[in-house]
């Protein structure tokens, strides 16, 4: 069985190869007779427009694959070049945000150089920032020589507020928008003084100024710095811009009237300031404290100084007015 499949796999090829050969000796043959290359000619102008069709399908294929690549490519290009926009970005923002952290200090290094006090520079670590009682965090403490009730000014000199806590090094400063706080303020355009309270919103209130007075808006006020008989001074060094007025509220029958106040310092978004460590306001301490002077005595060397009261005026008495006889 296997021989006779042998042998007539063998016929078939031997056949095959015969029908081929003589195929192609048929071609030879005929190649040169003209009417088989008018027959020729007339195939190949039949089929002359769909090689054309076939080969601009051919060529539409490929300009479609070619542009499927290329958006690939650009996709790729442009999530490349996004990445890089948004790095470039960052790298944006963190040079300016260092390049403005850098202006802020050089400022406040200026400032503290020409200032009349004694100052510590501090940078502010955390905000409280409540309508009620709105107060940072700062950097140094007592190891720094920062003391309860010290003055913070912030850029260039605005009063920002007092240290209400403070620790070996950290401080927390209460900020003058508190609804706590009052500053005795003084208009620098007319010298009348009042009292500026913070209040909810970050505007503050310039209150009991005499409505005599005439106050313009953006009249700038700057603490008061009042010093009492007795030894007793503001908490507030005077001097220290507190802000500008933005309006003035006046009744015609009011003896007093009011001004708001915009804070000078950024109240909110300050980063660096300065702690005066020189400065006592208040109460002396209690040994420090003046008492009244004799009567033409003097007070030995050492001991705690006097001060002259001044006199109670006392309230001058109407003359009576006569009686009129009538004739």
């Amino acid at each position: 069985m296997t021989t006779l499949a042998a042998n007539r796999q063998t016929r078939r090829r031997a056949i095959t190869f015969a029908v081929l050969i003589a195929i192609t000796l048929l071609l030879m043959a005929f190649s040169g007779n003209p009417y088989i290359r008018e027959i020729q000619r007339g195939f190949q102008f039949a089929l002359t427009p769909i090689e054309s069709g076939l080969k601009s399908m051919a060529d539409a294929v490929a300009q479609v694959g070619a542009s499927i690549g290329e958006i690939d490519r650009l996709h790729t290009e442009n999530a490349a070049l996004r990445d890089e926009n948004d790095q470039l970005t960052n790298e944006n923002a963190r040079l300016e945000a260092l390049k403005k952290e850098n202006d802020d200090l050089t400022a406040l290094l200026q400032l503290q150089s020409g200032f009349d006090h004694k100052t510590v520079a501090v940078r502010v670590i955390g905000r409280e920032l409540l309508e009620t009682n709105p107060m940072v965090t700062v950097d140094k403490g007592t190891d720094d020589g920062i003391a309860l009730g010290d003055v913070v000014v912030a850029k260039g000199g605005a009063l920002a507020g007092r240290v209400m806590d403070v620790g070996p090094s950290f401080a927390k400063v209460s900020l003058i928008s508190d609804s706590a706080s009052t500053v005795v303020g003084k208009l620098l355009s007319s010298g009348e003084t009042g009292d500026v309270q913070g209040q909810a919103g970050g505007v503050l209130v310039m209150k009991n100024i005499d409505s005599a007075v005439d106050v313009g808006i953006d009249d700038e006020v700057f603490t008061a710095g009042l010093e009492l008989q007795g030894g007793i001074r503001s908490p507030y060094p005077p001097g220290l811009l507190i802000g500008s007025v933005v309006d003035v509220e006046k009744a015609s029958n009011d003896v007093v009237q009011t001004a708001f106040l915009a804070p000078a310092a950024n109240l909110d978004s300050f980063e660096f300031a300065l702690v005066i460590t020189d400065y006592d306001g208040g109460l002396p301490p209690i040994d420090q404290q003046p008492v009244p002077c004799g009567d033409g005595g003097t007070v030995p060397d050492g001991e705690v100084p006097c001060y002259t009261p001044i006199p109670t005026p006392k309230p001058t008495a109407k003359p009576t007015p006569k009686a009129t006889s009538r004739g």
